[in-house]
């Protein structure tokens, strides 16, 4: 476990790290970048890179934090990947429905296997699912999300690298919007946001706007049009 600086929650939990590129969100990925990092500097558990591996070691972390946080999900990984066993990912939901003080934010861009595999997992109210869609190719994720039966439902609009205005928003609970950061990102125009921002706005659905992103995340901030957008559900 460790605080995180993602400003829609407080900690990162990694039982697994490494993944596979999917879509075009994934071209720059941070979490290869880092896992590179680490692995360069002979960090514990990333001796294989961004290779997919398991670390049943952090499985039970939760666990021991006693204080309640908003915990983000394998943020080195997908949950959902297809090297990941079905048995392991029991395991996570197990630990999740055991720590119910905490509240588990999981993010797919697989939900393909999320859906295959929900009637098997134990939903409890502390789980909140999310699917990410960063342009309009990807609308159709949201599909597998909305008719499942999870307390809170939410959409990672991020990096948003085009319109996403094909999107149905009906059954989302939770919308993140946010502009890719680092080297070689890539555009977000402003159009793109206050579409989302609109559609929540008509859909009374909660709106958090992360950032601009850019080479300088921090010089760009979060504003937008002057205000800090950073609703979250009331559950």
């Amino acid at each position: 476990m460790s605080k995180s600086k993602i400003e829609w929650t407080e900690s990162t939990w990694n039982p697994v790290s490494g993944c596979t590129k999917i879509s075009n969100g994934c071209e720059n990925c941070y979490a290869e970048r880092m896992a590179k990092r680490l692995q360069a500097m002979g960090t514990k558990g990333y001796e294989n890179g961004f290779k997919v591996t398991l670390h049943p070691h952090a499985l039970e972390k939760p666990l021991k934090l006693k204080k309640s946080q908003m915990i983000f999900v394998n943020s080195m990984s997908d949950i959902f990947h297809k090297d990941i066993p079905d048995e392991y990912i029991f395991k996570i939901f197990e630990v999740m429905n055991k720590a119910h003080w905490h509240t588990f934010q999981v993010l797919t861009k697989r939900p393909e296997r999320l859906a295959q595999m929900a009637d098997k997992l134990n939903w409890t109210k502390n789980i909140w699912m999310g699917v990410t869609v960063e342009a309009n190719d990807y609308v159709s994720r949201v599909d597998y999300l909305r008719s499942l039966d999870i307390k809170v439902k939410f959409l990672s609009i991020e990096p948003l690298i085009d319109s996403v205005d094909k999107m149905d928003y009906t059954n989302i609970d939770w919308v993140i919007v946010g502009g890719e950061s680092g080297y070689g990102c890539r555009e977000i125009k402003k159009e793109w946001v206050l579409e989302v921002k609109k559609k929540c706005e008509k859909d009374n659905i909660p709106f958090f706007f992360k950032q601009w992103g850019g080479v300088n995340k921090k010089k760009n901030g979060r504003l937008l049009d002057g205000k800090i957008y950073d609703e979250i559900p009331l559950v």
